[in-house]
């Protein structure tokens, strides 16, 4: 008996230690802090994780870009320091122009249009991640991006040689052709950025004015709904290929569910910011008659530039955005 139960022992140890070398330990560097609502699905989309896969997957999020800085993240999970992460998509365009298909402005307005432009760029961008080794996992939208100035604006000439802040490509172009002189500011830098005069303007969410408290620095909001840029969450393909069967079910079993939330959460968050604008001070208003037109008019120049240059590629995501 003494030697049965010491069997018994000696055979749980040695399933806890097995138990304990499968499990999996992962990174996940983020570029937005724990308030912001993109965040907090992250966080539970972790916890579904390590829920659905029993324990074996466990991933740490380092929020508010604490291990890597929005450009570094990408590269930092194709090389493998970090596992997984999350990035602004268009923050990548000059890289390859697929990525910032949606940040050019008046390409897909609205929520619906947003999806459908998704849809259409997913295969595309699945493919271009998958040679760099990296697997998409979901996407989710920003509330439409609206304009934010320190006076009322009623045309284009108000922006004549105005600070503006960028943080891709696309809006940097975008500031050119307003006329504006374009300054990159990654978004934990944006209060200090108006604080000292580096930028005074800057197209972007209002869940972004709310998360770096705009009403500080800024006194107007435009609602434009211009674009709903998108952040991807995605994970390296060895360290994917790696998982047990049922780790990696887990994984695109809640990421398959952050997706659906995200897409809904976005939307209340666009109601629920944009109130949060107006009760804190500022002027919330939908741009008049001159300013729509001019701003649609270098929406169709952007579009076009972007066509020419993001060539069958595409191409291919217009002609199938253009057929839902």
């Amino acid at each position: 008996m003494r030697r049965l139960f010491t069997a018994m022992l000696t055979g749980l140890a040695l399933a806890g230690l097995s138990s304990g070398v499968a499990a999996q330990n992962w990174d996940m560097p983020l570029p937005y802090p724990d308030g912001n609502f993109h965040t907090k699905n992250v966080r539970a989309f972790t916890d579904e994780v390590k829920q659905l896969s029993g324990g074996k997957l466990n991933i740490t999020v380092h929020s508010g870009a604490s291990l890597f800085k929005m450009p570094e993240i990408k590269r930092a999970v194709r090389t493998g320091q970090a596992q997984i992460g999350e990035i602004l998509l268009s923050a990548y365009g000059n890289e390859n122009p697929v990525f910032e298909a949606d940040g050019i402005p008046f390409l897909a307005v609205g929520y619906d249009n947003a999806w459908k432009l998704y849809q259409a760029q997913k295969p595309v961008l699945e493919k271009l991640l998958a040679t760099e080794g990296l697997m998409l996992l979901y996407a989710g939208p920003w509330p439409g991006q609206g304009l934010y100035t320190q006076e009322e604006v009623s045309s284009l000439d108000a922006m004549n040689g105005v600070k503006f802040r960028a943080y891709n490509a696309a809006t940097s172009r975008l500031a050119e052709l307003m006329g504006a002189v374009p300054t990159t500011v990654q978004y934990a830098e944006v209060p200090q950025a108006f604080s000292t005069g580096l930028v005074s303007a800057m197209l972007t969410s209002g869940a972004t004015g709310v998360d770096t408290k705009a009403w500080d620095f800024v006194k107007v909001f435009y609602q434009t709904d211009a674009m709903h840029p998108k952040n991807i969450v995605f994970v390296n393909q060895r360290a994917f290929d790696g998982l047990d069967k049922a780790s990696q079910d887990a994984l695109l079993k809640a990421a398959a569910a952050a997706e659906k939330r995200i897409w809904e959460i976005s939307q209340q968050e666009a109601e629920s910011s944009v109130k949060a604008l107006a009760d804190n001070g500022m002027k919330v208003l939908m741009p008049g008659d001159t300013l729509s037109v001019e701003l649609q008019a270098i929406g169709d120049k952007m579009v076009e530039e972007w066509l020419d240059k993001a060539g069958a590629d595409g191409k291919a995501i217009a002609d199938a955005y253009n057929k839902m």
